[in-house]
């Protein structure tokens, strides 16, 4: 049976990489796919795209009886700024888009849902000692954090009510290549600092992208939801998704200049950066989900450079 992805992004590819791989059939449902995006990312592999919003319930609906769905992957929604700008359309699109995946699996009784969180729904105002773990406070007060809190409350007592399975992963800042359309100013920072560096072309960065953060490559993350999707429900459901390191922004940029020589960044006056000051703690995805990234910094940018130049051939020529 196939597996429906909400949203066409950067997560939902990720894992349709893996998933295809195993010769699982996807569906992708987005209202605004970008189609060549996708082919880029999965080339000729098994996958049909539905043109429909998260908004539309019959539609949903429809879709998973038609196919057949028996496991949903719920990455659609807007990031960041995308629902800070209009709150009321952030809570239309986030949390009335995932009620309607809930009551469209309570209505056609689908077995498993992944529900792509954020490590965004911790309360970072709260004093920290050690790496966060799982059961550390959400709601940290902003708007996307908040949604994000919501929707997983929201999830949480639609599971315990109709008693589908649900596993809910929390990545930390997710790069790689991607389009950023929904908001991902962390992703969109990551992969300006290649492409711009291969063309030779000074990055500007806003001050407030300059923070230390938590950062986990795409192909993890991708791997992390396959396991979500595939294994058998274990005791524990909720997971950290990340690298376990909080990376200063110097030292993205050192690692960038490895391969790039030539980068240049300018940093762009805004607000002042709010960095993260402890990691994820992710033993237990390690625990119970068998994963574990297999990309360091340097390795991730070395494969993110190569799919940077798959794009563009011609930006090769600044790197080392």
């Amino acid at each position: 049976m196939p597996t429906l992805i909400t949203g066409a992004g950067l997560i939902g590819t990720a894992f349709a990489q893996f998933a295809t791989r195993r010769a699982e059939s996807v569906l992708f449902l987005d209202s605004e796919p970008r189609e060549n995006y996708i082919q880029m990312k999965l080339g000729s592999a098994g996958f049909k795209l539905i043109r429909k919003d998260i908004r539309d319930l019959p539609a949903l609906v429809n879709l998973i009886q038609l196919h057949h769905v028996d496991t949903i992957v719920h990455t659609a929604g807007l990031i960041g700024n995308r629902v800070a700008d209009s709150i009321y359309n952030g809570f239309q699109i986030n949390l009335g888009g995932t009620l309607n995946v809930a009551e469209a699996i309570r209505l056609t009784h689908v077995k498993r849902l992944v529900h792509i969180s954020t490590f965004g729904v911790y309360d970072r105002r709260r004093d920290t000692i050690g790496p966060v773990a799982e059961d550390f406070p959400r709601g940290p007060g902003g708007a996307y954090g908040n949604l994000k809190t919501a929707k997983e409350l929201l999830l949480e007592a639609c599971q315990k009510q109709y008693g589908f399975e649900m596993i809910i992963l929390r990545p930390a800042t997710v790069f790689g290549f991607g389009h950023f359309w929904s908001g991902s100013r962390g992703g969109e920072k990551m992969q300006r600092l290649l492409q711009d560096g291969l063309e030779g072309m000074p990055v500007k960065i806003p001050f407030n992208q300059t923070m230390a953060n938590e950062y986990v490559y795409a192909k993890d993350v991708g791997k992390a939801v396959d396991l979500a999707a595939t294994v058998q429900l274990p005791a524990e459901t909720i997971f950290n998704i990340g690298s376990g390191i909080v990376t200063p922004f110097e030292d993205i940029v050192e690692t960038v200049r490895r391969f790039i020589p030539s980068l240049q960044v300018e940093v762009e006056a805004s607000e002042p950066p709010l960095s993260k000051t402890q990691p994820l703690d992710i033993s237990k995805a390690k625990k119970y989900l068998g994963w574990e990234p297999d990309y360091s910094l340097e390795k991730a940018f070395e494969d993110f450079i190569q799919e940077v130049k798959k794009i563009n051939p011609y930006s090769a020529k600044h790197a080392s």
